[in-house]
């Protein structure tokens, strides 16, 4: 069956369809990573987003359920060059066809994702349909793309009520859900951490009284602007001396919540190599990232918060050391899975001060 991928400046791309048989309005971006699709479909933070794979052969190993980030899926839609038809791992459960229909994503292959790439990167990040109408009129869908905005998807993404993961013997951590993924608990799990998980809209004083040794604030989809209420609740978490650690978008909300900036990038970082530069050291490392919005760095008060990384490809900032404070946050993504695992110390870095404010 024919598929079409209508861009809202009226690029049209006619295809092959996969997945589900509907129809879907979305933010289309491309993330550039080399293999870890299933952990990419499964990742909260592309909710309200359809995917391009720029790498031109998706599927080949097939879907291994453990391997997933979360219970479901969450992009809207699913773009790629060549959709494997067979699936060779020994670790496989289904093939990425079936996972597809089974999770109602709907996506277009056979398109050219290499030039649909370079539109996104030279006219910025635009909304598009993947539709299987041959019929469609460009002067009726046009309205409706320009009109499509992902909304507050953190409350689609958060978990629905308060659970726990227990580690062990180690420090007691909150992880307030943004719209986590599932490797970011388990960071702390494989540390020895007990981890208590809270929906995005929990309370500070909720949290603040079952008394966490640390704060860990999640990755998650959509504008930060749009989490008015969870960025004063984060404000009352960064007025007491718990000691904090944010990544993606927690890194994002605790910015605006300390009076700094954000603004959305042109079309954004993901993929899984991307470096990012240690502003102390000097050290680079290769990091997972997913994002499309960054913090305004002309607009950080140093008596606040200061630069701690920055992206080597383009400048823009990839973590905050705050000041007088035990907290620092990231930009990308150091539970990464499927990789790299440059920055899983971040996580040592974190026990570490929890440790020492413990036995202060």
């Amino acid at each position: 069956m024919k598929a079409f991928l209508i861009l809202e400046d009226g690029t049209v791309f006619t295809g092959a369809h996969i997945g589900a048989n509907k129809e879907i309005i979305s933010e289309i971006v491309f993330n550039t990573s080399m293999s870890g699709y299933l952990e990419v479909l499964t990742d909260p933070s592309y909710a309200g987003q359809a995917v391009c794979m720029t790498y031109p052969l998706i599927g080949n190993y097939g879907i291994c359920r453990l391997d997933a980030e979360s219970k479901r899926a969450w992009p809207d839609g699913f773009i790629v060059r060549e959709l494997s038809r067979t699936a060779s791992n020994f670790r496989k459960d289904i093939t990425i066809q079936t996972f597809l229909k089974e999770q109602g994503i709907p996506g277009i292959a056979g398109i050219d994702t290499r030039a649909l790439t370079k539109i996104l990167r030279e006219k910025g990040t635009m909304n598009g349909m993947i539709t299987t109408n041959e019929k469609f009129d460009l002067n009726e869908i046009l309205p409706e793309l320009k009109k499509y905005t992902t909304g507050n998807v953190v409350e689609k993404a958060t978990c629905s009520s308060k659970y726990e993961i227990k580690g062990g013997s180690g420090k007691k951590v909150a992880l307030l859900d943004l719209g986590a993924k599932n490797n970011i608990a388990l960071s702390l799990v494989r540390r020895g951490c007990d981890v208590t998980v809270y929906p995005a809209f929990t309370k500070a004083e909720e949290i603040i009284a079952d008394g966490p040794d640390g704060i860990m604030l999640s990755n998650g989809p959509g504008d930060p602007k749009e989490c008015v209420s969870i960025i004063e609740e984060i404000k009352k978490l960064y007025d007491t001396d718990i000691p904090i650690f944010a990544i993606c978008l927690g890194h994002q909300l605790m910015a605006l919540a300390t009076g700094a900036d954000t603004y959305k990038m042109k079309y954004g970082h993901r993929g899984g190599n991307h470096p990012v530069k240690d502003l102390e050291t000097g050290r680079v490392y290769i990091s997972s990232q997913n994002h499309g919005y960054v913090v305004d760095m002309d607009k950080l008060d140093p008596k606040i918060a200061v630069p701690a990384f920055i992206n080597v490809n383009d400048g823009t900032n990839e973590g905050l050391s705050y000041t007088g404070k035990n907290i620092f946050t990231v930009q990308y993504h150091p539970e990464a899975c499927p990789g790299p695992q440059d920055s899983g110390y971040l996580f040592d870095r974190f026990i570490r001060m929890m440790e020492v404010r413990k036995n202060a």
